[in-house]
């Protein structure tokens, strides 16, 4: 049976190097709890299925060999580029089997939704999760041939174009398929809502 690949894309848990937006909303080491907390539990719940292969792209991509990720967990740099550049390399890097990719701060992410994504790349050869904002949790390709290379050109990250972006970037031939949208938590607003959710 083909690998399956998930691939989750992660910055350095540092005061005030992650979720600016975020931060500018609710206070730099707040948002640091916040981010620790999404990335762990992520890995928690998707990290040791035996369905899939996990890698932890990481950036800076010094940070690779910091010792504060989670034990036992395969950890890779992203390497150099914009955020798209930086998508596709384990799009076309990766042994062969169908891939995931997905943001670290997506606390609603679990096994049973990236298991879906997978499903879907069974019938499709791309697969998007989008984001409530108009951006993607989750992007994935079967990789059946190869990944073309105006996938994450032109898209305007950070923004409710994203999605639409990335969708322009697909060859018109190729079968897309969604999975369920989810929010990613960007903003103040975001988060008040997510920790309403905790009760």
């Amino acid at each position: 049976m083909t690998a399956r690949h998930l691939v989750v894309f992660a910055r350095e848990p540092r005061l005030g190097r992650v979720k600016s937006r975020l931060a500018r909303g609710i206070g730099a080491l707040e948002a640091l709890r916040f981010y620790r907390r999404t990335l762990e539990g992520l890995l928690r719940r998707v990290g040791r299925d035996p369905r899939w292969r996990v890698w932890l792209a990481v950036t800076p991509d010094r940070a690779a060999r910091s010792r504060v990720w989670p034990r036992g967990t395969q950890v890779v740099p992203q390497g150099g580029g914009d955020l798209g550049a930086r998508m596709a390399r384990p799009l076309r890097r990766l042994p062969p089997g169908p891939a995931l990719i997905v943001g670290s701060d997506i606390p609603d992410a679990d096994a049973t939704r990236i298991a879906a994504a997978f499903r879907a790349l069974g019938r499709a050869a791309f697969v998007f999760g989008p984001a409530a904002d108009g951006g993607y949790w989750l992007v994935g390709a079967a990789r059946r041939g190869a990944v073309p290379r105006g996938l994450f050109r032109h898209v305007r990250w950070s923004s409710e174009h994203a999605l639409a972006d990335t969708l322009a970037g697909v060859p018109h031939a190729a079968k897309v398929a969604f999975v369920d949208t989810l929010d990613d938590i960007d903003d103040a607003g975001g988060w008040r809502r997510w920790r309403a959710r905790q009760g």
